[in-house]
């Protein structure tokens, strides 16, 4: 295997979207192994590559990480996306904790059925603009900095442009009302 970080989940965006896109922000360029069938998702876990049976996966360093907050802190502290000390972490997690929160609403609707599919975009809208995005803007509008903590760009910042992307994939006036966030 190379130097090269090895990615393995279905050919999707999913839980793996968040890794590629922090592998991406550090620079890093990466391998993926998409699984087509179920006897490879099943052969995983039979020789005991999957600690919890689940996806994604992602080999780095020697190591076969799952779990998506540990693979993504790991990789945020490996390249300096992590901030500078201890509190700036704490607010670092804060906000990616937020954002994922957000994520995980849009990750399930593809797999809502039919007859719910407006009353969760209504939902996912109405999370985004009164819960989740004024935060956001607001800590920007408060300390006048690009980025949500100690003016570096860090994870969350990644984490945050990606759920806007997904939410406005969705709903596409959604950043009205949010002047920082559309800058970013």
């Amino acid at each position: 295997m190379s130097g090269k970080p090895r990615l393995t989940y279905f050919n999707g965006r999913g839980r793996m979207e968040p890794v590629r896109w922090l592998l991406a922000a550090a620079g890093v360029e990466f391998e993926e192994t998409f699984l087509e069938t179920k006897e490879q998702y099943e052969k995983l876990i039979k020789d005991g590559v999957l600690m919890f049976q689940q996806l994604p996966l992602v080999e780095i360093d020697g190591m076969k990480m799952v779990q998506t907050g540990a693979i993504l802190s790991y990789i945020a502290g490996k390249y300096n996306l992590y901030g500078k000390d201890l509190k700036e972490r704490a607010l670092i997690d804060m906000y990616v904790g937020g954002i994922t929160d957000l994520m995980e609403m849009i990750l399930m609707f593809p797999f809502s059925p039919p007859e719910a599919k407006e009353k969760n975009l209504d939902l996912i809208k109405e999370r985004a603009t009164n819960r989740y995005f004024p935060v956001f803007e607001k800590v920007l509008k408060q300390h006048g900095q690009d980025f949500l903590v100690g003016n570096k760009f860090s994870w969350a910042d990644v984490q945050l442009i990606e759920a806007i992307l997904a939410v406005e994939e969705k709903i596409p006036a959604v950043l009205l009302g949010f002047p920082q966030l559309q800058v970013i």
